[in-house]
């Protein structure tokens, strides 16, 4: 099933311009099988015969060749002390969070690697983190039951959330920025009004812990999911459930996105599967496979451009598909643990990628085109 159809087309920013060859029109025989005699100064070309013209040959376009891409390691991030479990570019693209199990929240620059502020407030380790859309704050979901609002101003604690019972794993703005989900092992998805820090709604969403939470393009809509392998896509208004996907194998679902037009729903799950989903008739229109997830929550996101698909994997690498023909494009090498976090810059062809406790560092990769591709 093609998905470059009239509900998702993916963005042009790296396809190839199709060239076209002209094709050369075959010499037509003189009409009456006397040999034709070249035109000089004094003598005007004969007129051509339109009994016996034919139209030229259409050009036809040379077969489109998918784009590959050629990331290479540009900087290589070291500051943490335990496993990353998030990274995310901000989204100017300018800086870099990430949070990790040492209980911290680090901003980087995005273009030289530097460390801009260390966030200290949790007291339990960090498992996820996101920008507001405005890039104003930056949220942060730890084990310490809170969720913790960072000001980008003065990088001061503006915030903190009280309301989870357990563990909050997952944390999202709504495109406005007005509102936050969060998710966590108390099997619950809460929105909260970010300019009061309470919480407006609690959906009693899954039966296992909820392992990602996020909005869609207009922030009327919720998709969470869970260790109980079902996705849910709720109502933001009321609070309603709308609709459940679920394979039939039901394998834990690790991590969910929305496609920028909010038609499909990009989910990684633990049985070494990435599925899109077409929302509307929740059905799978795709499987991506390759990689290694059968242990860990595995982040997945859209490639820059959104004509890929890149996730960590267990195997220790980066894996980059193609969105429509599935193909397996790039593995980037280099990690030595565990490949938990990935995110894709907002506007360059850049990919960050985090690892577990036996590496320790982010790695940005950079999108350098092969001569000739």
């Amino acid at each position: 099933m093609n998905v470059d159809g009239d509900d998702y087309k993916p963005a042009d920013e790296f396809s190839e311009t199709n060239g076209y060859d002209e094709p050369q029109a075959e010499p037509l025989p003189p009409p009456d099988g006397r040999e034709s005699v070249a035109p000089t100064a004094l003598s005007p070309p004969p007129l051509p015969d339109s009994s016996t013209q034919t139209p030229a040959p259409v050009p036809q376009p040379k077969p489109h060749t998918p784009y590959r891409p050629n990331y290479k390691p540009t900087l290589m991030l070291s500051g943490h002390s335990r496993s990353i479990s998030s990274v995310k570019f901000s989204p100017d693209g300018s800086m870099l969070a990430s949070c990790a199990a040492d209980k911290l929240v680090k901003l980087w620059d995005s273009e030289t690697g530097d460390i801009i502020h260390t966030f200290e407030g949790h007291t339990e380790g960090v498992s996820d983190v996101a920008w507001s859309g405005n890039g104003d704050f930056l949220a942060s979901a730890s084990d310490d039951k809170t969720v913790r609002l960072w000001s980008m101003e003065d990088y001061a604690e503006r915030k903190v959330l009280y309301g989870h019972t357990n563990f909050v794993f997952c944390v999202n703005f709504s495109p406005s920025s007005s509102l936050l989900a969060s998710g966590g092992f108390d099997e619950s998805v809460r929105v909260w009004d970010v300019s009061k820090g309470k919480t407006l709604k609690t959906l009693p969403a899954h039966s296992d812990p909820v392992t990602a939470v996020t909005f869609n393009h207009d922030g009327t809509l919720i998709a969470s999911c869970s260790m109980d392998g079902l996705i849910r896509i709720w109502d933001t208004e009321s609070g309603q459930c709308l609709k459940t996907l679920a394979d039939d194998d039901n394998p834990i679902c690790s991590h969910i996105k929305f496609t920028p037009n909010s038609v499909f729903i990009l989910a990684s799950t633990q049985d070494s599967t990435i599925r899109l989903w077409k929302a509307q008739t929740s059905k799978c229109v795709k499987t991506y496979t390759g990689h290694t997830n059968r242990t860990y929550c595995i982040s997945t996101d859209f490639a820059p451009g959104h004509k890929h698909i890149v996730s960590g994997s267990e195997d220790m690498k980066v894996y980059i598909w193609d969105l429509q023909t599935r193909e397996i494009v790039q593995v980037l090498e280099g990690h030595r643990d565990v490949v938990l976090a990935v995110a894709s810059h907002p506007t360059r062809p850049m990919i960050a990628s985090a690892a577990m406790e036996k590496d320790l560092t982010i790695r940005i990769w950079a999108d350098e085109p092969l001569v000739g591709v």
